[in-house]
């Protein structure tokens, strides 16, 4: 049987509610950006940069880079257990909230799950930026009282012998979710690996695509 793991702090939590109004605040922030760049507060060319870099290069891009490695190479993979900072320093993935990383893979007993209770904490190095909903009130609630719950939400169902273990993450420690190795992808390269990382699978509300899943993905 699962065993929810034990959380650390104890808060005051309202209900979960996994919509974000993602279509809402899109429009909002166009809006805005819209109004600063006619006013010449904001340079559109810089603006696509920044948006670019995050998106491409400071994203979620970088730690399936890191996954695919870890499931390829196994030196690296230990060394990844041992020092994941320093790992993943070693790929060139360096800065501010990724200078204290750890770890955890998930296996078919255990399963990882991040959540940061207190705020958003989140390693921008490895996985861009937060999605709205990892910031949300509810989501970092539930996290921590319904994990189970959580990963319903998102569409995933565990078997009832894996165990749930929950990562609070703070300021000085953020954590990097390993999922599990698709089957059927011995011999792949770590590019084609890496295109079967999601955002959420290292988060640990979501699970690596499976290869009829993405499309694409050529070994």
């Amino acid at each position: 049987m699962a065993h929810e793991h034990p959380h650390e702090h104890s808060h005051d939590h309202g209900d979960h509610d996994h919509g974000s109004h993602l279509d809402e605040t899109d429009a909002r922030v166009r809006a805005l950006e819209s109004v600063l760049v006619e006013k010449g507060y904001v340079d559109p060319a810089a603006l696509d940069i920044l948006i670019e870099t995050y998106e491409t290069k400071v994203g979620p891009h970088n730690g399936a880079k890191v996954v695919a490695k870890a499931w390829n190479d196994p030196e690296f993979r230990d060394w990844l257990s041992e020092d994941a900072t320093a790992a993943i320093h070693s790929l060139g993935y360096i800065g501010r909230q990724g200078e204290h990383m750890v770890a955890v893979e998930n296996t078919p007993e255990e399963h990882n799950m991040v959540v940061c209770t207190l705020c958003s904490c989140y390693p921008w190095p490895v996985l861009g930026l937060p999605p709205v909903w990892y910031k949300s009130a509810p989501y970092r609630a539930k996290a921590v009282r319904d994990p189970r719950g959580v990963l319903a939400d998102f569409g995933v169902t565990l078997p009832d012998r894996t165990r749930i273990r929950v990562w609070d993450s703070t300021a000085e420690i953020r954590y990097l979710v390993i999922p599990m190795r698709p089957a059927g992808t011995d011999g792949w390269s770590e590019e084609a690996l890496a295109r079967l990382v999601t955002r959420d699978s290292m988060i640990g509300t979501g699970l690596a695509l499976v290869p009829g899943d993405a499309e694409g993905v050529a070994q």
